[in-house]
């Protein structure tokens, strides 16, 4: 099994950058090209970012953009690792993508409301042979806004999607450092995801919360992994 993931998304500024490898964190998500938020920093600044402490091989864009060209002429001026799809591209733009650039990991969002798995899993069955994960995260009926909600929403249906889906499925959607261990438990992920459940009062990423956050997780995802590995040796 993959080594489980930890992301943080909305970085500010290089220190805060700095910061989050410096506390375990595995991958930097970088919002650019978004439709219901307010982008935490530049295209720019967040390539000079990415350059000046070497963060390719961790760096990911995360878009609502559906067009596969203006998608990897941007993954190609940050020189990011990968691609976290929020917008509503079809398979065949995303097919288009992977063939701009081969060597791009992709991963389509998954975002949950009330009553649509079955469309999600319609959606996995779809995306699949086109992507190399899925990351789901919560739908905010008050703002629209399709992920960076701050909300969790029903772990069942992520549980479903993780059991279903022939891809790593990521967790998103209100994560903490006081639920980040339950939600692992509950959902089973390949990895987590938090914006802002690991941020002070002033919007800017708590040093404390990220490491209480990678701390939790990691415990979480071992013991996990632990309960899966007695099950298949006693099986």
């Amino acid at each position: 099994m993959a080594s489980p993931v930890i992301q943080v998304a909305g970085i500010l500024d290089e220190a805060e950058a700095r910061m989050l490898v410096e506390s375990g964190v595995h991958r930097l998500g970088f919002p650019l090209g978004l439709d219901a938020h307010r982008e935490d920093l530049s295209e720019g600044d967040a390539a000079f970012i990415i350059r000046a402490l070497d963060l390719s091989p961790r760096a990911w864009l995360i878009t609502y953009l559906d067009d596969s060209r203006s998608i990897a002429a941007m993954c190609g001026r940050l020189g990011c690792a990968g691609v976290q799809l929020h917008g509503p591209i079809g398979e065949a733009r995303v097919a288009e993508l992977r063939a701009l650039l081969p060597g791009l990991q992709v991963i389509k969002s998954l975002i949950v409301r009330d009553g649509n798995l079955a469309g999600l899993e319609a959606r996995v069955a779809a995306f699949a042979p086109h992507v190399d994960g899925f990351i789901t995260d919560t739908f905010d009926p008050c703002t629209g806004a399709s992920g960076a909600t701050g909300k969790t929403h029903d772990w069942r249906i992520s549980r479903r999607l993780v059991e279903l889906s022939p891809r790593p499925v990521l967790l998103a959607g209100g994560l903490t450092p006081e639920n980040v261990a339950r939600a692992v438990e509950a959902v089973r992920p390949a990895g987590v995801d938090a914006h802002t459940g690991v941020e002070d009062d002033h919007g800017r990423k708590d040093p404390r919360r990220v490491r209480a956050f990678v701390a939790k997780a990691g415990e979480a995802f071992a013991a996990v992994h632990a309960g899966h590995d007695t099950r298949e040796r006693e099986s």
